[in-house]
C-alpha cells in the first residue's frame, strides 16, 4: 500500500514537471511566431474596423459554399489580438507591416460603397477581393485610383452597378482584373441583366494601359462596342472571359494566336462575328467557347492539334459543316463539347467514340441522322448526354445502362423507336433529369414493387407523346419530382389516387394535358410550390380544383368543369396564364380577375356560362395582353378601367348580352391589335376618332350584329407590317434554369358570305373590318380606300347608300368584299377590276345598274354574287347587256337544306383555298369551317371546277 502511494506520487510529479515543460515550449514558441510577425499600423486598423462597420452582416449577401463572415475575427486592442496582420482576410508585408492584401470574398457584407470609404486609405494595397457580397447597387468608386500598387483586383459578383470608372484604367500593375456576374437580384425578370457599363473608350484604355494583364473578366458587363484590336497585344494574357458584353463586329482573329491564352469566352454575344484560324501543335487553348454568336465557316481540321483543349463550346453559331467534323475524335482530352444548333447533319461520326473522358457532350437541335451509337456506353465519365431536337432513328442503346454517372439526359423530338423498358436506368442512380419527348417510343412500366423503389429519383420527367396509356407505377415512388410531362399520350381514365401523394413539397410543373382523362379532380391541387398546372383538353368533369397560391400558369380549357369560380382563385396573386374557356363554368365573375396583380398576361374565358358583369377594376400596373370573354353570357357595360391595360393587344367579346355605346376610349390603348365585339347588343353612333393616334395598331375590327348607327368612323389605320409571321403572346417565365414558354396565337372568326370562317392563326399581315349587321348609313367613305393592308371588307347588311367608291380599287391585298344587303346605287366602278387577290365578292341585293367589267376576275364569281340588282347585265348573270341572248345559267349544284334554298361558294385560287384535314387554308391562315347543315359546294380554281364534300 505504502509503495503504491510513492509510485503514485512519483507519477504526479513527473507528470507536473511534464506539463510545465510543455506549457513553456508553448509560449516560446508563440513568443516567435509573434516576433515574426508584422506589427499592425495603428492607423491602418482603424480604417480596416472602420470599414467593417459600414456594412451589415447579411447571409443572404453571399450565396457561394463555404461563405463565412470574415470581418468577424476583427476587433479592437483590448477586445482581441491588436495586430490587423493577424486578422481572417487580412495580409501584410513582412517588413514593413502594411496591409497589402485583403480578402473578403464571399464575407455576408451588405451594404453601399462609396468613395469616402476607409479602405481606400489602405494605400499599399497589392491585391483586393470583394467578390460575392451585396453592395447594394453601389457605383465601383473612383477612388480606386488610390491603389497604384494593386495587381489583383476581384469586385465579381457584389452587385456594383452604373458606369465602370475610368479610373480602372489607371491602375497600370493589374494583372488580375474581374469584374464579372455584377447582377439584378431582386427583379421581376425571368433574365437577370447585367448592372455595369464601359464605355467604348474606357474599353480601349483599359486594353491599351494594363498591359500586364493575365487574366481579365468583364462578363455580364455592357460595353457595346467591338472588340479593341490592342487586345492582341496583351501578350501575358492567359485568360480572356467577355460573356454577354453587348460586344459586335468582327472578332479580332490575332487573339487566338496569343501564346499564353488558356481560356478565351465570348458566348452570348449574338452580334459578334469572326472565324477559326488555323491552330498549331503550340496552342495552349483550354477552354474555348464561342456559343450564341455569329462565328461562321468551317471548324479547322487542324483543331486536332489543340493538345490541350479540354472544353470546346461552339453552339448557335453559323458554322457551315454538313457532317459533324470527324477531327474532333483526336481531341481525346475533351471533357465539354457542345456542337449544338449549327448546321451539322449526318450520323455521328465513330471518330467521336475516342472522347472517353467526356463529362457533357451536346450536340442537339441539328441535323444529325442514323441510330446513337452503342459506344456511347463507353463513356464512363458522362454526367450530361443532349442529343434532343435531331432526326435520330432506332432504339435506345441498351448500354445506356452502363452510364453509372449520368445525371441529364435529352433524346426528345427525335425519331426514336423501339420498345423502352424503365429498367434500364435502374443502375443510373444519378440521374436525375430524363427526356425522352416526342418519339414513338413504347414503354414497358414494370409493377415490381422493388424496381419501382430502387428506380432514381427524378427531378425532371419528360414523357409527353410516348404512346404511354396509364401512369407509369413507378412515380408513387418518386419523391424529388419538380417538372412532369405526361401530355399528349393515350392515358384513359381517372388519375390515380396515389398521384395526388407524390412530391408533394418539389413538384412546380405538371402537364398532363391532351390525353383521355375523365375524372373528378380533388378540391385542392396538393402540391404547394406548383407554378404550371396544365389540364387542357381531357374530359375532366365536376368542379374546377384550387391549384396552391404560387401558381404562375393554370391552363385548363377544353373540359368539361362545371360550377363557379371558386373566389379562392384570388389567392393566386403571382399568376400570369389563365385559360378556363371551352367548359361549362357558370356564375359571376370574380372582380379579382381585374387587378389580379400586376403579372397577369392573359386572360382567357371564353365558351363558357358565365353571366353578369366584367370585372370593373383594371389597374395601372397592368400586364394584360390578351382577354377573351366571348360566348357567354355578360352583360352591362364595359369598365372604362381597361384604358389602363396599356399593353392590351387582343380582346374579344363576342357573343354576350354587352349592352353599352362603342367604348370610343379603347382607341388610347397603344398595342391594341383586335377587337372583336360581334352578336352584342351595343348601339348608338359610333363616335368620330378624336386624334390620328386613335387605335394606332388595330388590325382587325368586328363590330358586326349589334345596332350601331351613324356613317362608318374612320377607326382603323394603314400600318405595314411583317406578313411572315403569325400574331400570337408567348407568356415565358424560368424556373430552375429552366424557361417555361406557352404561346397563344391570335384567333378570330370571320363570316364570309354566310359562312363563319375561324382562323386558329392570324398572319402578322392579316387586316380586316367587319360592321355588317347594323344600322350604319350614308356613303362608303373614301378614305376606306387608304387602308391598303386590307384583307377583308365585310360592310354587308346596313343601310349605305350612294355608289360603290371608286377608291376601294386601291386595296389591292384584299381577299374577300362583301357589300351585299344595303341600298347602293350606280354602276361597279371598273378599279375593282384592279383587285388580283379577291377570292370572295358579294354586292347582291342592292340598286346597282349597268354592266358587271367584262373579262376581268369579276366576272368569274358566281351570279349569286349579284343576285338582287334587277339593273344589273352582263356575266355571269343570264341578262347580257343590249339585249343580247341570255346565256345559259352557269353550272351550279343546289346544296341540300331544310329551308331547301340553293347557293354556292366559290374561291379563286389566289384566296388559297384548300382542304387540310378538318379545316381550310385561307389566304395562307388556316382556318376551320364551321357549317351547320350538310351541304355541297362547288369550287372554281383558275376556271377548274373542283367537287369538294363537306360533311358535318
Amino acid at each position: 500500500m505504502g509503495i503504491s502511494h510513492c509510485l503514485f506520487n512519483v507519477s504526479i510529479r513527473m507528470l507536473s514537471k511534464l506539463l510545465v515543460l510543455l506549457l513553456f515550449h508553448l509560449l516560446a514558441a508563440n513568443f516567435v511566431y509573434s516576433l515574426q510577425q508584422p506589427s499592425c499600423h495603428d492607423e491602418e486598423r482603424s480604417a480596416l474596423l472602420q470599414f467593417k462597420e459600414s456594412f451589415i452582416i447579411d447571409k443572404s449577401a453571399s450565396r457561394y459554399d463555404g461563405a463565412y463572415p470574415k470581418v468577424s475575427s476583427w476587433k479592437p486592442a483590448r477586445g482581441g489580438n491588436s495586430s490587423c496582420c493577424l486578422w481572417d482576410g487580412v495580409e501584410c508585408d513582412e517588413k514593413t507591416g502594411h496591409v497589402i492584401g485583403l480578402n473578403l470574398s464571399s464575407s455576408y457584407l451588405y451594404g453601399s460603397f462609396d468613395s469616402n470609404s476607409s479602405l481606400f486609405s489602405l494605400v499599399h494595397l497589392q491585391r483586393l477581393s470583394l467578390s460575392d457580397n451585396n453592395f447594394n447597387y453601389s457605383q465601383i468608386p473612383s477612388s480606386i485610383r488610390n491603389f497604384p500598387s494593386l495587381t489583383h483586383l476581384d469586385l465579381s459578383a457584389s452587385v456594383f452597378s452604373g458606369q465602370v470608372p475610368s479610373e480602372v484604367s489607371h491602375l497600370s500593375k493589374l494583372t488580375y482584373l474581374d469584374l464579372c456576374c455584377n447582377l439584378e437580384i431582386e427583379t421581376s425578370s425571368d433574365d437577370p441583366q447585367g448592372l455595369l457599363k464601359l464605355q467604348p473608350s474606357d474599353m480601349r484604355s483599359l486594353v491599351q494601359n494594363l498591359t500586364s494583364l493575365e487574366t481579365l473578366s468583364l462578363s455580364f458587363i455592357n460595353v457595346s462596342s467591338i472588340i479593341p484590336v490592342s487586345l492582341t497585344n496583351l501578350s501575358f494574357l492567359t485568360s480572356l472571359t467577355l460573356k454577354e458584353c453587348n460586344l459586335f463586329g468582327e472578332f479580332p482573329v490575332r487573339i487566338f494566336n496569343l501564346q499564353n491564352l488558356k481560356v478565351l469566352s465570348v458566348r452570348y454575344n449574338q452580334d459578334l462575328t469572326g472565324y477559326f484560324p488555323e491552330f498549331n501543335q503550340s496552342s495552349p487553348l483550354i477552354l474555348l467557347k464561342v456559343a450564341y454568336t455569329r462565328f461562321f465557316g468551317q471548324i479547322p481540321s487542324s483543331f486536332e492539334k489543340l493538345n490541350s483543349l479540354q472544353e470546346l463550346d461552339v453552339a448557335q453559331c453559323n458554322f457551315s459543316e454538313g457532317l459533324v467534323p470527324s477531327a474532333l475524335g483526336n481531341l481525346r482530352q475533351l471533357t465539354y463539347l457542345d456542337i449544338s444548333a449549327n448546321k451539322f447533319g449526318g450520323p455521328i461520326p465513330d471518330s467521336l467514340a475516342n472522347l472517353t473522358q467526356l463529362t457533357v457532350f451536346r450536340i442537339s437541335t441539328s441535323y444529325l441522322t442514323g441510330p446513337i451509337p452503342s459506344w456511347l456506353g463507353n463513356f464512363s465519365k458522362l454526367v450530361y448526354l443532349d442529343f434532343a431536337f435531331n432526326r435520330l432513328i432506332d432504339s435506345i442503346p441498351a448500354s445506356f445502362s452502363n452510364l453509372k454517372n449520368l445525371e441529364i439526359l435529352y433524346l426528345h423530338s427525335n425519331n426514336l423507336s423501339g420498345v423502352v423498358e424503365f429498367q434500364m436506368f435502374q443502375k443510373l442512380q444519378n440521374l436525375y433529369q430524363l427526356q425522352l419527348n416526342r418519339n414513338n417510343l413504347e414503354f414497358v412500366t414494370e409493377s415490381n414493387i422493388v424496381m419501382n423503389a430502387t428506380l432514381p429519383q427524378f427531378s425532371i420527367l419528360g414523357l409527353n407523346e410516348c404512346n404511354l396509356r396509364e401512369f407509369p407505377s413507378f412515380l408513387r415512388y418518386q419523391t424529388n419530382l419538380e417538372r412532369l410531362d405526361l401530355s399528349r399520350n393515350k392515358i384513359h381514365g381517372q388519375v390515380p389516387n396515389w398521384m395526388w401523394n407524390i412530391s408533394k413539397e418539389t413538384l412546380i410543373f405538371l402537364d398532363i394535358s391532351e390525353n383521355f382523362l375523365s375524372d373528378e379532380l380533388p378540391v385542392f391541387i396538393p402540391w404547394v410550390n406548383l407554378l404550371c398546372l396544365r389540364l387542357s383538353l381531357n374530359n375532366f368533369h365536376g368542379r374546377l380544383p384550387i391549384p396552391p397560391p404560387s401558381l404562375l400558369e393554370y391552363g385548363a380549357t377544353n373540359n368539361n368543369f362545371t360550377g363557379e369560380i371558386s373566389p379562392l382563385l384570388c389567392n393566386m396573386s403571382s399568376l400570369r396564364y389563365l385559360d378556363l374557356s371551352k367548359n361549362n363554368l357558370s356564375g359571376m365573375l370574380p372582380q379579382c380577375l381585374g387587378n389580379f396583380s400586376d403579372g397577369l398576361i392573359l386572360l382567357l374565358l371564353g365558351s363558357n356560362s358565365f353571366h353578369g358583369m366584367m370585372p370593373q377594376s383594371y389597374n395601372r400596373r397592368s400586364s394584360l395582353r390578351m382577354i377573351d370573354v366571348s360566348h357567354n353570357q355578360l352583360q352591362g357595360q364595359l369598365p372604362k378601367s381597361l384604358a389602363n391595360c396599356v399593353m392590351l393587344e387582343y380582346l374579344v367579346l363576342s357573343n354576350n348580352q354587352f349592352s353599352d355605346v362603342f367604348p370610343i376610349w379603347l382607341g388610347t390603348l397603344p398595342e391594341l391589335k383586335l377587337l372583336a365585339m360581334r352578336h352584342n347588343r351595343f348601339n348608338g353612333v359610333v363616335g368620330q376618332s378624336r386624334t390620328n393616334v386613335d387605335f394606332p395598331k388595330l388590325r382587325i375590327l368586328d363590330l358586326s350584329f349589334n345596332n350601331f348607327t351613324g356613317e362608318i368612323p374612320p377607326l382603323f389605320p394603314d400600318i405595314t407590317v411583317n406578313r411572315s409571321t403569325y400574331m400570337s403572346i408567348d407568356v415565358v417565365y424560368q424556373v430552375n434554369g429552366f424557361y417555361i414558354v406557352q404561346s397563344v396565337a391570335y384567333s378570330i372568326t370571320i363570316a364570309i358570305k354566310g359562312l363563319d370562317l375561324y382562323y386558329s392563326k392570324i398572319q402578322e399581315g392579316f387586316a380586316a373590318i367587319d360592321i355588317s349587321s347594323n344600322k350604319f348609313e350614308g356613303k362608303i367613305p373614301e378614305f376606306i380606300g387608304n387602308l391598303t393592308e386590307l384583307r377583308s371588307l365585310n360592310i354587308s347588311n346596313n343601310i349605305l347608300t350612294g355608289s360603290i367608291p371608286s377608291s376601294l380599287g386601291k386595296l389591292t391585298n384584299l381577299e374577300s368584299l362583301d357589300l351585299s344587303q344595303n341600298k347602293l346605287s350606280g354602276q361597279i366602278p371598273q378599279q375593282l377590276t384592279q383587285l388580283t387577290f379577291l377570292g370572295n365578292f358579294d354586292a347582291s341585293h342592292n340598286n346597282l345598274t349597268g354592266p358587271i367589267p367584262q373579262g376581268t376576275q369579276l366576272t368569274s364569281f358566281n351570279s349569286t354574287s349579284y343576285e338582287g340588282n334587277p339593273g344589273l347585265c352582263g356575266d355571269p348573270l343570264p341578262n347580257k347587256c343590249g339585249n343580247q341572248e341570255a346565256p345559259q345559267q352557269p353550272f351550279s349544284t343546289e346544296e341540300d337544306s331544310d329551308s331547301g334554298s340553293s347557293r354556292t361558294l366559290e374561291y379563286d385560287l389566289i384566296f388559297g383555298l384548300a382542304g387540310v384535314g378538318s379545316g381550310l387554308v385561307v389566304g395562307g391562315v388556316f382556318a376551320d369551317v364551321v357549317i351547320t347543315r350538310r351541304q355541297k359546294w362547288f369550287l372554281k380554281i383558275v376556271g377548274m371546277v373542283r367537287l369538294m364534300i363537306w360533311k358535318r
